[in-house]
């Protein structure tokens, strides 16, 4: 709980494996010896690095080691500890559920035999180390990942884990080679409703084969690159929207994982606008574009999004288009932009901080929590 006392749930915590070595005992030859990306390797990096909150895996093991003290569990990457994030989560956070969203190296590949198997894995170390075992898997939930340059191989992995309780996700890389309202995608989002499962798109870590990050070419500075990044994601909802993907998926929810919820206001006004001609051009898609947010979209809420915690309208800004029944807190945990409920605007209304802390999420991923917690707010009809 936060310190108010209200449930917290963590949309978004980045697993990982604890290394290289890790993730190859996951893999079966010809990929075992394969090179690929690593994890932390990416052309847009910040000026010193990748970096992690302090306090996280790495940061916990160095200190141990400064003091004397024995290491009593494997150094790794940040973040593929389940004992010690669960630890920090929920006994040092007041996290309640955590979702977990692992970081995959893969992206896409020239090689999608290669993606598919890099993502195969990670699910396997997902659902063995964290969900399945250890002292708070009732705790985790966790975010199954597939390829979008592998169709069938995507349906194939999401049947696998689609009955499994505490897989609440599907997750999708946001550097892609098309944005998501192509047809060729109609599979993917058959078998996500036909699972009963939302779609996560998170920036994937790594490098891959994808267009550049923005519509003029490569960024030159992380600063560049890091105002753009929710144009991406914008870009791919506009898409789907105008191509009809709600209309003809109508249980279909999508979840855009790392932010951006900010932008959504300014471009879906600027898409209503045009909302006529919209109509005539695109029967197959008939709803002002707006219309097709309730119940289909959300977005996990960033530390770099929107207005900051002084802000005095914030409560207003978070009100427009709806963004305060679309928004659910992530921590981000272990990244360096991590942030915590105490973050949040100040200006926002009791209301809006239970929806974007647990409610929203709990509905969204069916988590019940203790009766202890208040009742949940109706939700609004789709228009």
């Amino acid at each position: 709980m936060d310190s108010e006392g209200r449930p917290v749930i963590d949309a978004s915590v980045h697993a990982f494996f604890a290394s290289d070595r890790d993730l190859r005992d996951h893999l079966k030859e010809p990929f075992k010896s394969r090179g690929y990306p690593d994890v932390d390797v990416a052309w847009f990096a910040p000026p010193d690095g990748v970096r992690y909150a302090p306090g996280t895996q790495a940061d916990s093991v160095i200190e141990q080691q400064a003091f004397g003290q024995p290491v009593t569990r494997m150094p790794g990457h940040p973040g593929s500890d389940p004992e010690l994030v669960g630890r920090q989560l929920f006994e040092e956070r007041g996290v309640d559920i955590a979702v977990l969203h692992p970081m995959s190296n893969a992206g896409i590949l020239p090689d999608w035999h290669l993606s598919t198997a890099i993502f195969a894995a990670y699910n396997q170390m997902l659902v063995e180390r964290w969900l399945d075992s250890g002292t708070y898997a009732d705790r985790f939930r966790g975010t199954i990942r597939v390829n979008p340059n592998d169709i069938d191989g995507a349906v194939r992995e999401i049947k696998r884990y689609s009955d499994h309780p505490r897989v609440v996700q599907i997750g999708l890389p946001m550097q892609t080679q098309s944005p998501y309202g192509r047809p060729h995608f109609r599979p993917l989002w058959r078998a996500a409703v036909e699972a009963g499962l939302p779609v996560a798109v998170h920036i994937e870590m790594g490098v891959g084969v994808t267009h550049p990050p923005t519509p003029s070419g490569i960024t030159r500075t992380f600063s560049h690159l890091t105002a753009y990044q929710p144009m991406t994601f914008v870009w791919h909802l506009l898409n789907m929207i105008a191509e009809g993907v709600f209309e003809e998926f109508p249980e279909l929810k999508i979840v855009w994982a790392d932010g951006a919820a900010d932008m959504l206001t300014p471009f879906i006004w600027r898409m209503d606008s045009f909302g006529r001609p919209h109509l005539e051009q695109t029967p197959w898609a008939p709803k002002i574009p707006s219309a097709y947010l309730a119940d289909h979209v959300y977005f996990v809420h960033s530390s770099l999004d929107g207005p900051g915690a002084d802000a005095d309208f914030a409560d207003d800004w978070l009100r427009m288009t709806g963004k305060e029944d679309h928004s659910m807190f992530g921590s981000s945990y272990p990244d360096w932009q991590m942030h915590s409920p105490d973050d949040l605007p100040r200006a926002w209304t009791p209301e809006q901080r239970e929806k974007v802390l647990w409610r929203t999420a709990a509905r969204l991923y069916g988590i019940e929590l203790p009766l202890s917690a208040p009742a949940p707010i109706p939700v609004p009809a789709s228009a």
